[in-house]
């Protein structure tokens, strides 16, 4: 609650309210302030008054922390700057954008359709996104680049309506809403997406923000990386700004408070939230018994941001001129938010009798005014006079990042069967009375007879082409660089490395044992140093950078700050020192998964939003990616990002001694579900070397025919093995369509099995193809797969043409390559039997599988793949029960195997170094 009132004489245990004893001395500091602001501007004003109270903490004056300021609008009526734009005109096609959208989502119901949509959210931001599209936002074709604007996932229509207006889109189109496949066969207009997908609308939407918390997360690393971008000398951003529209309700979300001290501390002056604070969420109040803005002003202050509140509109001014006692603004601060919204669900005789009517003081303020002139009191969020004034001054605001909150009302025009209710975000349609109310009320030349002929088919509205609101509209957006929401793809390609940048992983590791993780930071060092790509490349590490072994790059490539490195690092004289600069090229989040995801997102899709590749190379614990951040990347994948995720420290038994919460059994399968990525799990560092050239060529490389829209996920390995030279017929092909042999059957006579298995498994089918051929005179040949999502995609790809073409059936790649060898197939990895699982029935023959399910532990790998049954001696096992199985050896081998092995013994297990990471 703000200290303003009565009601709070405490802060932190401190008095807000003390006796004035020198009211001539008070004065005399106030007027000092005022002539400081005055002359001096408040920038520095705020520097001096900072400074003071920093001696004053030294000299023991201990101040309350004031969190919140008074309920009322934070920029003064004779601060507005001026409203450079025509009013009328703009309000003229406001209403047609109003009505437009409306009408979309209530045909969008119509019998046979009924794919539904959301009305109230557009009708309460209409005039905040207005505001900005006539004045601020600036479009592709701006000299200085172009805004990046994250609009509200439900209000979509507002856009929809623009682009329509705009000449963007017909009746036809937007009479595709939510109907993405069907409408496009049935007419000639597009599908259109419920909400923003870059995806499904890939010309239109630039951010996927519907799923909530996730937009605001993006647009602050969006903010960072435009500085890192300039910082680079890539790209001048100096001009950019990054806009997020949030929901009040949305800001419950963790990501979207998550982060927000980032763009404090580095000091995103290019950032502006503007959260609608129409006080209701998906289905009711947001604080009914608080109140949200108070608690977010508190919230961002806290976290180092600039607040500006737009509480009130302009017909509020002259009650608080008249308000001597400050008794408005006091009964403001002490209404809850539940009986605000309870107001405008009302009228205005109800808001006299249980607003104004509850102080004598503030009754006496509408005493002469009718009911009707209190009903149109606006809140500021719909007010553009005030809304513009808190543009104008969140872009103008050096060193920090702003949030607006703008105070509105969800449902607003929309007539009182809407405004306000709890009910609102589900009521999807219009009746013939409310189409009436509003047309009315937006003054659309349609007639009742129009209404009538069809009320589930309303009509829209668009003037005739010379019409001048029209024409200021359309030259307001040209003005400011073009339409907005807009993507652009320039398919620019870039001059990619050639075969010597890849060839650190050609020759193996000779004598000594490497981890994969290793052998992929030795490329990626290879990589950063190319003239052609390499200051495009991004890393993103969230934290412990050194264990993946990127230390190496501190000196040299620095890690990136806004701020540059003020301090002198504790490892100053060492050769790998921690090193930040304004010109850094490592994106280092700290420990912030979702914050990495976040970067990682917005570099990915750099190429479209700023027209300049760049490669992300996120580097995380496996385990700690798509378990964690997976709806980040599905968001990624909407958005069409590219880049390396790179799960290191990957596998159930892998990571030795760390325990549950980072043994990675399964992150191949979230992967799967998200068809954004392809999934490899390198075993060596020459496969490693052919999948991430594929990337850079798939996705900037000249004459690529594949979907460059894709992301690749490589799970690498902490556990030292001893990396074979590249073969010198490998076949690359087999590594990027997702397996390939490594050992054939050893000659002679004898049952034949072949053996499967990825990433750091792949060691311990060779050793269980030796004991085998030793021990029990089986002839196995060996298969490392690279990916079991990829062979599974592939395969379904087949199964989808053959069963639309009878007359042309194909055979995936899987069970051709498979179909060379002889014998059960047995398939192992460090991961859930689900993962191998994945290409089952593609498989010809019988198929075997082994698998790390469940929960990890700590303990040893050798002891934890005994444990899993993964291990060499459960693989040569598995081959014996499968070759008894179809009469090739006898069923004794069996038990004997499993007597032999000591197989129940975990401490009995061979599989697996006991040495760190190499």
């Amino acid at each position: 609650m703000s200290p303003t009132s009565d009601s709070t004489p405490l802060i932190d245990g401190l008095l807000t309210k003390v006796t004035d004893n020198d009211p001539e001395e008070t004065r005399e500091w106030r007027d000092s302030l005022d002539a400081l602001i005055e002359e001096k501007g408040a920038p520095r004003a705020r520097f001096i008054l900072l400074s003071m109270l920093a001696e004053a903490r030294k000299k023991n004056v201990n101040l309350p922390t004031q969190t919140t300021t008074p309920y009322v609008n934070t920029i003064n009526v004779v601060d507005e700057p001026y409203f450079p734009g025509d009013e009328d005109t703009e309000r003229t096609y406001r209403r047609w954008l109003r009505w437009n959208a409306a009408v979309m989502v209530t045909r969008a119901q119509r019998p046979g359709v009924g794919v539904g949509g959301h009305i109230s959210s557009y009708a309460s931001t209409a005039t905040l996104y207005e505001v900005g599209m006539n004045h601020f936002f600036r479009g592709k074709d701006h000299p200085g680049g172009g805004d990046h604007v994250f609009f509200q996932g439900h209000a979509s229509p507002g856009n929809y309506a623009r682009a329509f207006l705009e000449g963007r889109l017909s009746e036809d189109d937007l009479d595709g809403f939510r109907q993405e496949y069907s409408h496009p066969a049935a007419s000639q207009g597009r599908g259109m997406p419920s909400y923003p997908h870059p995806r499904r609308m890939d010309d239109f939407w630039e951010f996927p923000t519907v799923s909530m918390g996730l937009g605001p997360a993006e647009a602050i690393y969006h903010a960072w990386f435009d500085k890192y971008l300039h910082g680079a000398g890539i790209k001048d951003t100096s001009q950019q700004r990054t806009w997020a529209f949030l929901g009040d309700g949305e800001m419950d979300e963790p990501e979207s408070r998550g982060m927000l001290q980032l763009a404090a501390n580095q000091q995103l002056d290019n950032l502006t939230f503007v959260v609608n604070c129409n006080l209701q969420r998906l289905d009711g109040p947001v604080r009914g018994n608080g109140k949200i803005v108070q608690e977010l002003e508190a919230f961002f202050r806290g976290a180092g941001w600039n607040v500006i509140k737009v509480m009130w509109g302009r017909g509020w001014d002259q009650l608080f001129a008249a308000d001597k006692d400050h008794a408005l603004e006091h009964l403001m601060m002490e209404t809850l938010d539940g009986d605000f919204q309870s107001f405008k669900a009302n009228d205005g005789a109800y808001v006299r009798e249980h607003f104004f009517n509850r102080d004598p003081r503030t009754a006496e303020l509408v005493k002469d005014w009718t009911d009707d002139e209190i009903w149109a009191l606006q809140r500021g969020g719909n007010d553009f006079r005030k809304v513009y004034a808190a543009y104008k001054a969140a872009t103008e605001h050096k060193g920090q990042p702003t949030v607006i909150l703008a105070h509105t009302v969800k449902g607003y025009l929309l007539g009182s069967h809407f405004a306000g209710r709890n009910a609102t975000h589900q009521m999807k349609k219009l009746t013939l009375d409310d189409l009436k109310g509003l047309r009315d009320r937006l003054h659309i030349p349609i007639t009742d007879e129009q209404l009538e002929a069809n009320p589930k088919m309303p009509p829209y509205y668009r003037p005739a082409d010379d019409d001048p609101a029209l024409l200021y509209m359309l030259e307001r957006r040209r003005q400011l660089g073009g339409f907005v929401p807009e993507r652009r793809d320039n398919g620019k390609v870039l001059d990619l490395p050639g075969d010597k940048a890849y060839d650190v992983l050609k020759g193996g590791s000779g004598k000594r044992e490497v981890a994969s993780t290793m052998a992929f930071v030795q490329l990626l060092k290879e990589l950063v140093k190319d003239k052609g790509i390499g200051r495009r490349i991004v890393p993103i590490v969230p934290d412990e950078s050194r264990t993946f072994g990127l230390e190496s790059l501190f000196p040299t490539k620095k890690i990136y700050n806004t701020l540059g490195q003020n301090y002198t690092p504790v490892d100053a004289e060492m050769m790998l020192s921690y090193r930040e600069s304004t010109s850094g090229q490592l994106m280092h989040t700290g420990i912030n998964e979702a914050g990495s995801a976040a970067v990682f997102q917005v570099a990915g899709t750099s190429y479209a939003t700023h027209g300049e590749p760049m490669i992300p190379v996120y580097i995380l614990y496996s385990m700690f990616g798509f378990q964690r951040t997976a709806d980040q990347f599905w968001a990624a994948g909407d958005q069409l990002a590219r880049g390396f995720l790179i799960g290191a420290t990957a596998g159930r038994t892998t990571l030795q001694g760390e325990g549950t919460q980072h043994m990675d059994g399964h992150s191949p399968l979230i992967a799967w579900t998200n068809e954004a990525f392809a999934a490899y799990d390198p075993a060596y560092a020459y496969e490693i070397r052919h999948i991430v050239r594929d990337g850079l060529q798939r996705w900037y490389g000249p004459d690529e025919t594949r979907n460059r829209n894709i992301m690749y996920y490589l799970t690498v390995y902490n556990e030292p093995i001893h990396q074979p030279a590249e073969p010198e017929d490998v076949d690359v092909e087999g590594i990027i369509k997702g397996i390939h042999q490594i050992a054939s059957a050893p000659a002679g006579d004898g049952p034949e099995v072949q053996l499967l298995a990825s990433g750091i498994a792949v060691p311990w089918i060779m050793e269980a193809r030796d004991m085998l051929a030793e021990q029990w005179g089986v002839r196995a040949s060996v298969w490392s797969v690279t990916s079991w999502g990829e062979l599974r995609r592939e395969a379904l790809e087949v199964e989808r043409h053959n069963f639309l073409n009878p007359e042309d059936q194909r055979v995936p790649y899987l069970t051709r390559t498979l179909g060379v060898g002889h014998g059960p197939v047995i398939a192992t990895s460090d991961y859930d039997h689900a993962v191998q699982d994945l290409i089952r029935p593609w498989v010809p023959g019988s198929y075997h599988v082994l698998g790390a399910d469940g929960f990890g532990f700590s303990d040893t790998r050798k002891a934890a793949r005994r444990h899993y049954l993964i291990d060499s001696a459960s693989v040569v096992t598995k081959a014996l029960q499968a070759l008894a199985r179809e009469g090739k050896v006898d069923a004794s081998v069996v038990s004997q195997a499993i007597a032999r092995y000591d197989l129940t013994n975990v401490n009995a297990g061979t599989s697996g170094s006991d040495a760190g990471d190499a």
